[in-house]
């Protein structure tokens, strides 16, 4: 009888560090946004800038990954394209958002617009997708819609407190969040829907054989509902944000983590 030494496949490897990629970018972007109500001044906004910039880094990967070239490039082209559209309709003419404009701390403008904003909505969209389609089949647009809605209850006020946006006239206004309209949070649930369907239409549904799983996302995902709500009550003093946003939040992704415990098929990622 001989012995022989196992000896790993190529397949196995690469995945292992594709894996290993997903993590460091996870971390770092993690990481970043914990060093966040530490610091001030030029260096809070640079750390505002790579988050963004990680966290789209993780997002794309993930994608890219676990969904292959196709998904990746669409993904990316639609994502970027609509939030470039939807945020110059609502600089321009104040719908769907309310009547708001940047400042010039987040970098390079284009039309009166970061360029760093689209990749916002890169690193958002895809982690809120794939929960959406894991969670529900017929109304994966209006779930995503909502998630979208609720992580946004959480970036607002931060970025606003921050300085990097403002509305010129916020009433009637979110509760606990007298800096930001009912209409901003009503236009991101209305862009959400939107994007979310033009997404769920033109991606592909089915993960590579030997794609990464969802962890990473869901990590992420819990990781937002954990630190918004700890950064509001202990770093921020905001315990109205960090309890209205947080609770909107978990009522929306808690089912969705519940139907992974019951052991729901991973169907999308």
């Amino acid at each position: 009888m001989s012995i022989r030494s196992y000896q790993p496949r190529r397949r196995d490897l690469a995945s292992a560090g594709r894996n290993r990629i997903l993590l460091a970018l996870l971390v770092i972007t993690i990481a970043l946004q914990m060093s966040y109500p530490l610091i001030h001044g030029n260096a809070l906004t640079e750390v505002t800038i790579f988050t963004v910039i990680f966290g789209a880094a993780t997002a794309l990967f993930h994608a890219l990954t676990a969904y292959g070239i196709r998904y990746f490039f669409t993904y990316l082209v639609i994502t970027f394209s609509f939030s470039m559209g939807i945020e110059e309709l609502g600089l321009h003419t104040g719908w769907p958002f309310g009547q708001y404009h940047y400042s010039h701390s987040l970098g390079v403008h284009l039309w009166g617009m970061p360029l760093l904003v689209p990749f916002a909505w890169i690193m958002l969209a895809h982690p809120v997708l794939v929960a959406a389609r894991r969670f529900c089949t017929f109304w994966t647009f209006l779930y995503g819609g909502l998630g979208l809605m609720a992580w946004d209850l959480f970036l607002d006020p931060q970025m606003v407190e921050a300085g990097r946006w403002s509305w010129s006239n916020a009433s009637p206004h979110v509760p606990f969040q007298p800096e930001i309209p009912l209409s901003n949070t009503f236009g991101w649930l209305l862009a959400g829907i939107a994007l979310m369907a033009l997404l769920n239409l033109t991606l592909p549904k089915s993960r590579l054989k030997l794609g990464l799983s969802s962890q990473a996302i869901d990590i992420f995902i819990g990781w937002t509902l954990f630190a918004g709500v700890i950064g509001n009550l202990f770093f921020f003093h905001r315990p109205g944000v960090a309890i209205f946003s947080g609770f909107i939040f978990a009522l929306v992704f808690i089912p969705y983590f519940l139907s992974d415990a019951l052991g729901r098929p991973d169907n999308a990622a």
